[in-house]
This record gives structure tokens, C-alpha cells and sequence, in this order.
């Protein structure tokens, strides 16, 4: 019987948060940001969609290509969803 290639799919990048003070986060693994504004921001993970809401958020730092992404502002709550099926994110949207 012959065997089938099929596509072996890509390593899940690590995925960590890191909280400082309720006031900092860096997020790894991160795949894309697909909505973001002072009081809410949605992040796609390898492990669901992350929603990180508070007050004066702004994201200091992203990069699709190493998967980190870090924002300030008064962290209230972080919740994960299991959706993680997505039509791109905001970034995704912008740059077709």
C-alpha cells in the first residue's frame, strides 16, 4: 500500500504570560491581535484566543514573526476562549 504525504503541521510556538504589577504583560506564542482599543484586546494563541481587558491599554510591542506581543495599561482580566477558528485578525485584514 502506498503512503500518503500528508502535511506535517508546524510546531506550536511556546506560550507564556508574564504579569507584572497588573500594569505590564508579555504574551508569547502569540499568532495574531485581532482587535484592540484602550479597554479590551484580542490576541489569537496556539492555545485559543486570549482577551485581555482593563483601562488604558496600548500595545507597546508586536511581532507575528517571534510570536511576542507586550502591553501596559491597568489590567482587569485575562480569559481564554476555546474559538480559535478565525477569519485573520486585524493585522491579517490590514495587509491583504
Amino acid at each position: 500500500m502506498a503512503q500518503k504525504n500528508l502535511p506535517v503541521p508546524a510546531p506550536a510556538m511556546p506560550h507564556q504570560l508574564i504579569l507584572e504589577d497588573r500594569r505590564a504583560l508579555t504574551v508569547t506564542g502569540v499568532s495574531d491581535v485581532d482587535s484592540f482599543d484602550e479597554t479590551a484586546v484580542v490576541i489569537y494563541t496556539d492555545q485559543g484566543e486570549l482577551a485581555v481587558s482593563g483601562d488604558g491599554l496600548h500595545i507597546n510591542r508586536l511581532s507575528i514573526e517571534t510570536g511576542e506581543l507586550t502591553l501596559e495599561g491597568h489590567i482587569r482580566a485575562m480569559t481564554y476562549s476555546e474559538n480559535t477558528s478565525r477569519q485573520g485578525g486585524f493585522f491579517s485584514r490590514l495587509f491583504r
